[in-house]
């Protein structure tokens, strides 16, 4: 997919006008599998949308172990800069797990966009919105919810992620042991 065609899909853009000016302002990156888009503990200004491929993010503990708190499937806005960083450290790693393309856009320049513009303010409000209500849900089922209903909860969530991330990564996301995992997974098939 492609960056205009991903900013028309919202309803915050009244032309296509508004949206090609806004898909300027945002560069191409193509990350390798395995390569970190962000780091935990390292500074990140930027803003990311995924067009294309898989990415993971995951928050360290001092020994290395990681708990992994967001799964991201292209087309999407990854984690917006203001939810996962603390005066511009990012509090979280996001790794793509399959080759990706990425637009990317400076947070600040973001901001001075959203201020100079309605249609951008409301895109950009959008999707902090639904990050938010997204992590909230996450954080219902993890707390409301036993293991079979944490994994129906992900597939009627997040359908076909199953086939495109590791189930060690998502036993982690659901807060699950893998072995719990498996067999949630033979019992619910």
């Amino acid at each position: 997919m492609d960056l205009f065609t991903f900013l028309m899909r919202s309803l915050s853009f009244p032309n296509k006008t508004i949206a090609e000016e806004f898909a300027t302002h945002w560069t191409p990156v193509f990350v390798k599998k395995g390569a970190y888009i962000a780091r935990q503990s390292e500074p990140n200004l930027d803003e990311f949308i995924l067009l294309d491929g898989t990415a993971t993010s995951r928050i360290y503990d001092a020994e290395g172990r990681d708990i992994c708190v967001g799964l991201h499937r292209g087309a999407c806005v990854l984690t917006p800069n203001i939810a996962r960083t603390q005066t511009g450290i990012s509090s979280v790693s996001i790794e793509a797990t399959s080759d990706t393309v990425l637009m990317r856009i400076n947070s600040e320049t973001l901001t001075e966009l959203m201020i100079a513009s309605e249609p951008v303010r409301d895109w950009a409000n959008n999707i902090l919105r639904e990050e938010l209500a997204q992590k909230a849900g996450r954080e219902w089922c993890l707390a409301a919810l036993g293991g079979a209903e944490r994994l129906a909860w992900f597939r009627q969530r997040h359908p076909m992620y199953e086939t495109f991330f590791v189930h060690t990564l998502i036993a982690s996301y659901l807060a699950v042991t893998p072995v719990t995992l498996s067999r949630l997974r033979a019992r619910n098939a």
